[in-house]
């Protein structure tokens, strides 16, 4: 019976792993073609256009600035 119960949640863990892989995606930052699908590294370009969900005024100077500078820890001089 042990068994039995054993393999009924490697099955069900199997199923999870595999039903999370393919629903997955690049996530909320990148736009297509950004993310782990360019370069080494999950780190998509700077910018609005980079974004898959466009923001929802427009950037000014500041705004791209600081998206250019991230992940460095000073902010931009002009912020």
């Amino acid at each position: 019976m042990g068994l039995l119960k054993l393999a009924a949640l490697g099955t069900l863990g199997y199923v999870g792993y595999k039903y999370y892989e393919k629903n997955k995606d690049g996530g909320a930052a990148y736009a297509e073609g950004q993310g782990s699908n360019s370069n080494f590294s999950n780190v998509r370009d700077s910018g609005p256009n980079a974004m898959r969900d466009k923001p929802a005024r427009s950037w000014n100077e500041a705004d791209e600035d600081s998206d250019q500078s991230f992940p460095a820890s000073d902010p931009p001089a002009n912020y």
